[in-house]
């Protein structure tokens, strides 16, 4: 989307071109723009009212009802931080006294719409031009009060900002069809890391959003890494620094809504011992988090290699922190014995998993040539440095 577009679309024709073409979305997108230039709409505002009803339909999945009243465009769709952990990190925030927070790349406006319905006084700044204008939208759209600034972040004054929460971009721009690219390492971000990391000198209350697979190496020891699931996928890292820094490692698992927290050092060794009647596969947070150790002294578990992060118990207990599995039978690795003990229970429907094994899981499936109507779950890992393959069922 470029400003002409976003322009049009927020016009009187461009406001009702999107809502006629919001009818129109599950039509063949040829026919779609059809039909809307026979209602008269110029074709360029045809084109970009149904890209947006598209994007919009997408967003209800992240944004709810709040979908239906913002613009999107689709890289700030993917990139913008789900509101159930925007508005925790908002609540956290306003909790620890902050009222003021500048967002260091707001993108299309998640965490500042968070952030100002938490009562924080938000001012919003982003590089691109199209993107700023689209979260000064949003935020409007949805009745927030907040300054929104088009601007290099590095130019932004520090000297005056209550706290900082930046989000330093991870997609560079490409050509043809991948028009923008990821991003893996931190001096490729943008801003890059080297200003990024010094930010928190400048602001003590600062909060950086972070990849999940960020090099912890990089942060400072008396910083808090945070990682945070939502139902089942690790989506994001967050640095806390300053006075909100509360703990060195946080895993933060939220599963239909609720909340729930494991925390410590990240440098604890789990307990070695012998294979149980039941295996937990932890959280990925739990286990990006290095809490591993933690987790398993809440299950009363131990780990079967020092190095795999499963946990084995003689009981399940409920917890939020990791699937539970009740074992069936732990085998040395052999694909033909593996085969065997499938085919005698007659399994034709199998989960894998996979802990400490170089195995590619889609050659082993084919390998083991299914048959049958029950189901199970089977986890390849390490016990005592040997492979081992564990079938078992997910306990509820």
């Amino acid at each position: 989307m470029d400003s002409e577009q976003l322009a049009a679309l927020r016009s009187r024709e461009g406001i009702a071109a999107l809502a006629d073409a919001e009818k129109l979305i599950d039509t063949d997108r040829l026919a779609a723009i059809s039909t809307l230039r026979s209602h008269g709409y110029a074709a360029e505002v045809a084109g970009a009212a149904l890209t947006q009803a598209v994007l919009r339909a997408r967003a209800v999945a992240k944004f709810g009802a709040d979908a239906s009243r913002m613009l999107f465009t689709q890289a700030g769709l993917e990139q913008a931080t789900r509101p159930i952990v925007a508005t925790r990190r908002a609540a956290r925030l306003a909790q620890a006294g902050v009222r003021r927070v500048t967002d260091l790349g707001c993108g299309i406006g998640s965490d500042a719409i968070a952030m100002a319905r938490a009562g924080i006084a938000v001012h919003a700044v982003d590089a691109d031009p199209v993107t700023a204008d689209l979260a000064a939208h949003n935020l409007a759209a949805l009745g927030l009060d907040a300054v929104v600034t088009c601007a290099d972040v590095r130019d932004v004054p520090l000297h005056d900002v209550g706290a900082a929460f930046c989000d330093p971009a991870r997609r560079q721009s490409g050509t043809g069809v991948r028009r923008t690219r990821r991003v893996f390492r931190p001096e490729d971000y943008s801003p890059p890391w080297d200003w990024v990391a010094q930010l928190p000198s400048q602001v003590p209350h600062t909060v950086l959003k972070l990849a999940p697979g960020f090099p912890a190496e990089l942060l400072p020891d008396d910083c808090e890494l945070e990682l945070t699931s939502v139902d089942g996928d690790v989506v994001e890292a967050a640095a806390w620094f300053g006075p909100l820094a509360r703990v060195p490692r946080r895993a933060s698992v939220l599963k239909h809504r609720s909340v729930h927290e494991l925390t410590g050092s990240g440098t604890l060794s789990g307990p070695v011992g012998p294979v149980g009647a039941y295996l937990y596969d932890p959280d990925g947070a739990v286990v990006r988090s290095h809490l591993v150790a933690e987790f398993a002294r809440t299950v009363d578990g131990n780990l079967g290699d020092p190095d795999i992060a499963y946990v084995w118990t003689s009981a399940c207990l409920p917890t939020p922190f990791g699937r539970c599995f009740a074992v069936d039978e732990v085998l040395p690795f052999s694909l033909k014995r593996l085969r065997a003990a499938l085919r005698d229970r007659g399994v034709g429907r199998l989960e894998i998993l996979k802990r400490g094994s170089a195995l590619d899981v889609e050659q082993l499936r084919r390998d083991l040539r299914l048959s049958g109507d029950a189901e199970a779950s089977l986890l390849l890992t390490k016990v005592a440095g040997r492979p081992v393959a564990v079938i078992a069922h997910a306990v509820a």
